[in-house]
């Protein structure tokens, strides 16, 4: 990941209608500087596939997910579609999202992510060793990374950072809560540990670029059950961690209140200081909002044994019915 890149691309946008879409497309994408050549390239899009059961709001639009790949498609790449859900397949999901007809007219294929390969993440001198990424998102020439704005029960907000958490192989995301969410009361201290290891995970993908749907956004709750809040707005940036600091600023949320993005700043990771940001289009400032609702008190990052055991088991048994 483009760390060094401090440079944000904010707009307007009232709607997923293609009147309004896509020109806001070309508009952030036209002002940011890929790092990689688009055409003959393979690009895999990541959106957040988490589930479709609750509705499409817990998920990445999918009038976004198509607009984006005609974008890549129009300029000569090869692209394909890829997350590892909570429940289910991306197949499933994507499904359920009423995607498939359309992915298969644009000529998108469905990656898998069930093979990875074990990657140690970089950051603050220390190293995780064997953080198990989709080997799809990995060798793949430019990984779109593409989020919905949530408010999230355990990280209060959840944007770009927070989306390449998607990239870990299967039950390894659940594994990561266990190992790493903190034991006995889960402490602020003990949490920690976690967030300060997925904030590491973007940068072990050479090259990605995130855009966040943020048209309609989640708030109340989430990642699941919130409700609808028209943002209006886009964002993109090489840098995922410039990109959540500017919608902090847009969402008025203090970044200590903001376990991802206080995580950031310990780490001192370019982007989660505002003022070295550039804004080549709109300011963050004048795209505010007031009435953004994020939950207050957060719940536990560390599954509970049974819970773990139980997802698991359902996990698996979604897996045998859906292919990716």
């Amino acid at each position: 990941m483009a760390l060094h890149s401090l440079s944000v691309s904010l707009t307007t946008c009232p709607s997923y209608k293609h009147q309004y879409l896509e020109p806001a497309l070309d508009q952030i994408l036209n002002t940011l500087a890929i790092p990689v050549t688009v055409r003959s390239s393979q690009v895999l899009l990541k959106p957040n596939l988490i589930s479709a059961k609750a509705g499409p709001l817990a998920c990445t639009e999918g009038a976004f997910i198509l607009a984006v790949a005609r974008r890549f498609i129009d300029l000569g790449a090869k692209v394909s579609i890829g997350d590892s859900p909570a429940f289910g397949t991306a197949r499933s999901v994507l499904k359920n999202l009423n995607l498939l007809t359309d992915l298969r007219q644009l000529g998108v294929q469905i990656a898998s992510f069930k093979q990875g390969d074990p990657v140690e993440l970089p950051g603050g001198g220390q190293t995780v060793p064997h953080a198990l990424l989709a080997r799809a998102a990995l060798e793949c020439d430019l990984l779109v990374n593409m989020p919905r704005v949530k408010a999230h029960v355990q990280a209060r907000l959840t944007l770009s950072i927070k989306n390449y958490f998607g990239c870990l192989v299967g039950l390894r995301k659940a594994w990561w809560h266990m190992a790493y969410g903190g034991k006995g009361g889960n402490t602020p201290c003990q949490q920690n540990k976690f967030f300060d290891r997925l904030i590491r995970i973007p940068a072990a993908f050479p090259s990605s670029l995130n855009i966040i749907d943020g048209i309609i956004a989640m708030h109340k709750s989430g990642p699941i059950n919130g409700a609808p809040y028209p943002l209006s707005l886009l964002a993109a940036s090489t840098n995922a961690v410039a990109a959540d600091r500017a919608l902090h600023e847009i969402l008025r949320v203090q970044p200590e209140r903001s376990p991802l993005m206080a995580a950031c700043q310990r780490a001192e990771l370019p982007g989660a200081n505002l003022s070295h940001l550039s804004f080549p289009l709109v300011q963050a400032e004048k795209l505010q909002v007031d009435n953004f609702q994020l939950p207050e008190k957060l719940n536990p990052v560390r599954f509970n044994p049974f819970r773990f055991f139980t997802s698991s088991v359902r996990r698996f048994l979604l897996s045998r019915d859906a292919s990716v």
